[in-house]
């Protein structure tokens, strides 16, 4: 029988056989996102499903897994913090569901199923186990379909404070008990409750009106209805998740942490079967998306968020930070370089301590040294700033040699303004250009300018007063009488 199923190992392309078998019958589905409490163990004005992990809201990796079973609609059912959660959520097609006062798990559910469609089969899960795979959603749905309660289980190492499994002497699920109202032998159950179910639409919707708040919280327990269903003679199927920490919860800011390292080792791992190399896979932070190239190395403590393309044969140094850019093949960024919002071309040489602004565009075999900031500003092929400058808004040819102390100026307390640089054109150390203004091909500009006007291509101009020494003067004598 089905209802005696204690747990069911997906094959090869499980996935895929579930999802069409399920499209076969046409059974629509709903899905409720339970996402209305503070989290008061968070210790956090931030309601708890909004924290992030790997670069995104918790609640955005549960959605991101619902949303690969196309159901037809999602309702985020929410309380604590509504309109921060609409907010960070705005835009991705939910129907929001608010539960006031919040009076547990049953009656947020009720309140989510005012919401969506009487028929078809309704998946609910919740806010705060971000890595429930969508491969186990699968199967509790096809569960369902089939006119069932099922429900996601999970054989855990440490039970406390979840509820627990109850089945009978046969093997069917009988119970789910909360360890509050648990006695001592149920307690010692290592089979927990994830707070992921499905059941038909009607079948739910009838459960949850019958749901009473008779027990040590005081709340409408939605796993009341395990119960509820085995007294109506309706199957309960529990579909048991193949790794205990693909469900694990998160209710305060330790379990948080715990999560993120799962998080990001597994994303190590793929990286390196795809062949990445990573100098130490526990020092590593994608929060966003990551994609490689071949040969790619990438040495500890560095943090890619957003999107980041690494081409082949890039490497990047130890406590860099890349935030949306993309770097082409063969370039290097060395230690303590900051990128946001750039592209880089190849055979590049960024850093170390090299900061990319947003809009900075490099093209081929450009180096941009150490303390040097590029912002909004496109370098042409083979240009160089090595040390100590600053160059914005700016539009700079191929071949550039950019001297040491160098700034563009280009903010006048108003408005910001371009400057040119054509080809081949050689900055002195400590000038200053000030916007706007074009400095044409082959131009030279002596050290310590100050540039204010159009400087000729091919020409040397200099901007600075002429040195003068000023005869018979004396530099004070100091009074040794007095401290220092």
């Amino acid at each position: 029988m089905l209802s005696r199923t204690a747990a069911r190992a997906p094959g090869a392309g499980i996935i895929s056989h579930l999802l069409k078998s399920l499209a076969t019958v046409a059974i629509p589905l709903n899905a409720i996102v339970l996402a209305a409490g503070q989290g008061k163990r968070m210790r956090s004005t931030l309601p708890k499903v909004l924290h992030p992990l790997a670069g995104q809201p918790l609640v955005a990796h549960v959605l991101a897994a619902v949303r690969a079973l196309a159901p037809r609609t999602i309702a985020v059912v929410v309380g604590a913090g509504a309109d921060n959660v609409r907010d960070a959520l705005a835009g991705d097609a939910l129907v929001f569901a608010v539960q006031d006062p919040p009076r547990g798990t049953g009656d947020a559910t009720r309140v989510g199923l005012d919401a969506l469609a009487p028929d078809g089969v309704t998946l609910v899960t919740i806010g705060d186990i971000p890595l429930a795979p969508v491969e186990a959603l699968s199967r509790v749905v096809a569960a369902a379909a089939q006119g069932q309660l099922a429900v996601l289980t999970a054989r855990v190492s440490d039970p406390s404070g979840l509820g627990r499994i109850v089945r009978d002497d046969t093997g069917c699920v009988r119970a789910i008990v909360e360890e509050r109202d648990a006695t001592d032998v149920e307690r010692r159950i290592d089979e927990i409750n994830t707070g992921v179910l499905a059941a038909p639409t009607t079948l739910l919707r009838e459960w949850v009106s019958r749901l009473r708040p008779d027990n040590a919280q005081g709340e409408y327990y939605l796993t009341d209805i395990v119960a509820l269903a085995c007294a109506d003679g309706v199957p309960v199927v529990a579909e048991l998740a193949l790794d205990e920490r693909d469900v694990a919860g998160i209710n305060d800011r330790a379990q948080l942490a715990a999560v993120e390292r799962i998080v990001q080792q597994r994303r190590a791992q793929a990286l390196m079967r795809d062949g990445v190399t990573l100098a130490d896979p526990a020092r590593f932070d994608v929060r966003g998306k990551l994609a490689c190239g071949r040969d790619v190395t990438i040495d500890v403590g560095c943090i890619f968020e957003g999107e980041v393309t690494l081409a082949d044969g890039v490497h990047i140094g130890p406590y860099c930070v890349l935030r949306d850019v993309t770097i082409g093949a063969g370039t290097s960024i060395e230690a303590y370089s900051h990128l946001v919002g750039a592209q880089v071309g190849a055979d590049c040489r960024i850093g170390p301590y090299a900061r990319l602004r947003p809009g900075a565009s490099l093209a081929a075999a450009v180096h941009v040294g150490n303390f040097v900031e590029v912002k909004a500003s496109a370098l042409g092929p083979g240009s160089k700033a090595n040390h100590l400058a600053y160059i914005g808004d700016t539009t700079m040819g191929a071949g550039v040699n950019y001297g040491a102390g160098s700034i563009t100026a280009n903010y006048d307390g108003v408005a910001k303004h371009r400057t040119t640089i054509g080809d081949r054109v050689s900055i002195g150390s400590n000038c200053v250009l000030v916007a706007p203004i074009n400095v044409g091909a082959g131009a030279t500009i002596g050290a310590g300018s100050v540039v204010a006007q159009d400087a000729p291509a091919g020409k040397l101009t200099v901007a600075r007063p002429r040195q003068s020494t000023i005869e018979g003067w004396q530099r004070p004598a100091r009074n040794t009488s007095e401290g220092s």
